[in-house]
């Protein structure tokens, strides 16, 4: 049983320019109206909300690794403009990130302590890279996470699949959105 008060929902690169892509088995329509049904219960009952992005200042800042395939899209002007749907607000806490984790040189963890967050409910863009990657560095940083399966997707259904099934629950639970809607989940 969680509690909204020790529980938070992280939300990985729900903005535009990650959206535009194609992602399985789950639709980015699908995985933005079950992030913004969340994220309206977790508010409504004083939770805390974390929106993540990939954001750079000047592009001068983004990582140049040395690898053999180049990630998806291209960053235009609202590339990290989040989903209007989300109707992400000023007052809203927002990560901007470098990399793939939530967590690598941001302030997210310092953020989620000073609250007294145990909990993290994960879900996003992509499954296996942004999702899979954060999930990594809060097992490593003590948080018990849930992981919603259709609040997640990947530009293929076997790359989802493969995280769902190997990575993911060394790490957690892996639940559904119905499942996490359930009043019984949490206290309150």
């Amino acid at each position: 049983m969680m509690n909204y008060k020790d529980t938070a929902l992280v939300l990985i690169d729900l903005q535009k320019g990650i959206l535009a892509m194609d992602t399985a088995p789950h639709s980015t329509a699908t995985v933005v109206q079950n992030a913004k049904e969340l994220a309206a219960r977790f508010k409504q009952n004083g939770g805390f909300v974390a929106y993540v992005r990939v954001n750079f200042h000047d592009g001068q800042d983004a990582l140049k690794p040395n690898a053999m395939k180049q990630l998806p899209g291209k960053p235009q002007a609202d590339f990290s403009d989040f989903a209007d749907e989300l109707a992400v607000e000023e007052k809203d806490y927002i990560v901007n990130k470098r990399g793939f984790s939530a967590f690598f040189g941001t302030d997210l963890d310092l953020q989620l302590r000073r609250r007294g967050i145990k909990n993290i409910v994960l879900g996003g863009i992509s499954t296996h890279v942004g999702v899979d990657t954060t999930a990594r560095d809060a097992y490593q940083l003590g948080y018990d996470q849930y992981f919603v399966e259709d609040m997640m997707s990947a530009p293929a259904a076997e790359l989802h699949a493969f995280s769902l099934t190997h990575t993911l629950p060394l790490m957690g639970q892996i639940v559904s959105f119905e499942d996490m809607m359930a009043e019984e989940r949490f206290n309150q």
